[in-house]
């Protein structure tokens, strides 16, 4: 069911590494790709790559990226929704703020899962979100055609689609990506500080070490809109991790083998158990979800799948002919299929498989 887009024209604003590597990507898949950046060099950087067709706003775009710094999305995403009738999404690592303050069916907030310690367009790589999970965020008023827009063309990128509701996605990145940054400055900041010999230390920093501290190595750029429109979810996490660090400590001092030793299997367990990265289902099933015609279904039932970590495949949408119920069509893994028939039941909706997709 991954269907072509009609049009094939897009629009990225904002071109530095995540901008540059979706218009490149979107490029290589046959699309018409418009930028622009406030900063004119790194437009006619993208443009020199080959990441664009043209620098300027595009008149009739299906589709619009806005990969600003965050502060910059609610401005900049409804200027574009005022000037076309396409789907509008963004890529910034904090949703709930943004998605609160753009009231347009036609925004589908997003958050690419993706990344690099390189900055601006020269850093930018097509294949970039290619096994990569990228949160889409639907809320009470989505439209489905523009939700289904976004993840068609995500899908096609090489992503897996997960929908969260906005703050779910605040609390889990939280854990996830905001916090490790901030420890992993920490800790590059604390060796590069430190009273012994600097360059002694740093030749003798191996790959443990290198590794915990790659992250430090990003942009610094977009750190203090994320730690501002996500304080309150970061706040607790940095409790909980200072507590456990006291507790860390209280092992280390009083040479608690037990513990230590229960400490780093748990968490060489927990980290031998992470999914893996790109790898896609073998087989999808498709599902049929009787839904009525009313705002927030399309966020009720993809943001169920999302909680059960259970990617979107694609999705389609058959309105009815009164008007009142539609169909929506999920594809998604078939080993995943029972648990979200079940979760869909129990909330009252009615399900049916269709033939499986692959």
């Amino acid at each position: 069911m991954n269907r072509p887009a009609k049009h094939l024209r897009a629009q990225v604003v904002g071109l530095g590494l995540v901008g540059t590597s979706i218009a490149g990507a979107l490029r290589t898949r046959g699309w018409h790709v418009s930028g622009s950046d406030l900063d004119g060099n790194r437009a006619k950087r993208a443009l020199q790559l080959g990441a664009l067709h043209e620098i300027g706003l595009d008149s009739s775009p299906e589709l619009s990226f806005v990969a600003t710094p965050a502060s910059a999305v609610v401005p900049v995403a409804t200027d574009l929704l005022a000037r076309s009738t396409g789907a509008v999404t963004d890529v910034a690592g904090v949703k709930a703020a943004i998605v609160a303050a753009i009231d347009d069916p036609r925004f589908v907030g997003g958050h690419p899962m993706a990344g690099s310690e390189q900055e601006g367009p020269d850093g930018a790589d097509a294949d970039l979100f290619v096994g990569a999970t990228w949160v889409l965020t639907p809320g009470q008023r989505t439209d489905p055609t523009a939700f289904a827009t976004v993840q068609s063309v995500i899908v096609s990128l090489g992503a897996d689609v997960v929908a969260l509701a906005a703050e779910r996605h605040d609390e889990l990145v939280a854990v996830i990506s905001h916090v490790p940054h901030l420890t992993s400055a920490t800790l590059m900041s604390l060796a590069s500080e430190t009273e012994l010999d600097h360059t002694v230390l740093m030749r003798l920093a191996a790959g443990g070490f290198r590794d915990m501290t790659r992250i430090a190595a990003g942009s610094a750029a977009i750190w203090p809109d994320i730690c501002r429109d996500n304080s309150a979810a970061i706040v607790p996490v940095l409790d909980r991790l200072i507590d456990r660090l006291a507790e860390v400590r209280r092992i280390v001092v009083e040479t608690d083998r037990a513990s230590l030793g229960h400490l780093l299997e748990a968490a060489r367990d927990a980290r031998r158990n992470l999914p893996p990265r790109g790898q896609r289902p073998r087989h999808t099933t498709e599902l049929r979800v009787l839904v009525p015609d009313r705002p927030g279904v399309l966020a009720e039932v993809t943001t169920l799948a999302g909680e059960m970590g259970v990617n979107i495949e694609d999705l389609e949408i058959a309105h009815s002919a009164e008007g009142t119920r539609g169909v929506l069509v999920l594809v998604v893994s078939s080993e995943a299929a029972d648990t979200v028939i079940a979760g869909l039941r129990e909330r009252g909706y009615r399900v049916s498989h269709g033939l499986p997709a692959t």
